[in-house]
């Protein structure tokens, strides 16, 4: 339950404590604020953000731990200075060496590194989810942030299909604890991973969408290029054609001629795109470390694409040399 503008501050800590204690379709909770600030080690510092959560957070979030151990209850109740650093953070800021024991400032406070978080790698919206420092969340509320509200309670169900049921559940608790009429609208937003799942199918149907477009525009004018190339062709080896019919050569051995012709071009036009395609992607995933794959069936699908502009747009010129008339064509010039 994230409060959207940081300006409502409705979301407490006896709304998480509630939730836990009233919702059985959740298993796990933790408070959860979070904000940026700049981080220091010896001469080196770094701007990230920071997330105060319970342990339970990183149970939730299924992240483990690659260095060191996590922080415990207590280290919450005693609003303990001590911290779980991202890989990006590690990197910024220790390079080569160990972090696990070392003091470093966060808002002037110094806080001991108790261990390195497993490496995410970036979000589906492309935030690096390793660019961050885990706290306890009692430390960031009164210590770093001074507020009394939670940014978002994270909390998880007993199961895939417990998800919506538990949604309900929670929205009328809140709605009940922050005595809400009827005809009132929340005061807090709820948010599961199918709202995400729907963001990102959206996101990727335009982008498909307009990569479609940009991809027929190019087909359009690749077919309209191997039908300029033919007309001309079938122009300049006017009097070839009619010596071919002259000596028994019927239209349709003509227009078979002109119809391989365009298939090869547009052949040799689909084997290279298919190849600057694949040394694209690598270069892509070189550079962006992004894994990613070109599947066989992209490259045969690229390869029927092909055949079929050569054959549609290379039918017109293949039609018009197989009509000529053989003896005006011998006199052609």
């Amino acid at each position: 339950m994230r409060t959207g503008t940081r300006g409502t501050k409705t979301l407490t800590l006896l709304d998480a404590k509630a939730i836990q204690d009233s919702v059985p379709l959740i298993k796990k909770m933790s408070p959860h604020v979070d904000d940026h600030l700049q981080v220091i080690y010896g001469n080196q510092n770094w701007y990230t953000s920071y997330r105060g959560v319970s342990p339970e957070y990183l149970d939730i979030r299924r992240w483990g731990i690659a260095k060191g151990g996590p922080f415990t209850q207590q280290d919450v109740d005693n609003l303990a200075d001590v911290c779980l650093l991202g890989q990006t953070v590690v990197d910024r800021l220790f390079g080569s060496e160990d972090p696990v024991g070392k003091t470093i400032r966060v808002k002037n406070l110094p806080f001991r590194v108790i261990g390195v978080l497993e490496m995410k790698g970036l979000s589906a919206t492309g935030y690096d989810q390793d660019d961050t420092i885990v706290i306890p969340y009692t430390t960031a509320q009164k210590k770093i942030k001074g507020i009394d509200w939670l940014d978002d309670i994270w909390c998880s169900a007993i199961s895939p299909q417990a998800i919506l049921p538990a949604q309900d559940q929670v929205s009328r608790l809140l709605r009940q604890r922050h005595h809400l009429r009827f005809d009132e609208p929340d005061d807090f937003n709820i948010r599961h991973p199918e709202d995400i799942l729907q963001a990102q199918e959206q996101a990727s149907e335009v982008f498909t969408l307009m990569l479609a477009s940009i991809a027929s525009v190019s087909l359009l004018v690749g077919g309209i290029g191997i039908m300029n190339i033919m007309l001309v062709s079938v122009t300049e080896r006017t009097r070839e054609i009619g010596v071919r019919m002259a000596v028994g050569a019927t239209e349709r051995d003509v227009r078979r001629q002109f119809l391989s012709e365009a298939l090869v071009l547009s052949l040799i036009g689909g084997a290279l795109g298919v190849l600057a395609g694949a040394i694209g992607t690598a270069l892509l995933s070189t550079a962006l470390e992004w894994p990613t794959a070109v599947p066989p069936v992209a490259i045969v699908v690229a390869v029927l694409f092909s055949v079929g502009i050569g054959l549609f747009f290379g039918y017109y010129p293949a039609r018009k040399a197989s009509c000529l008339d053989p003896i005006e064509a011998l006199r052609y010039e």
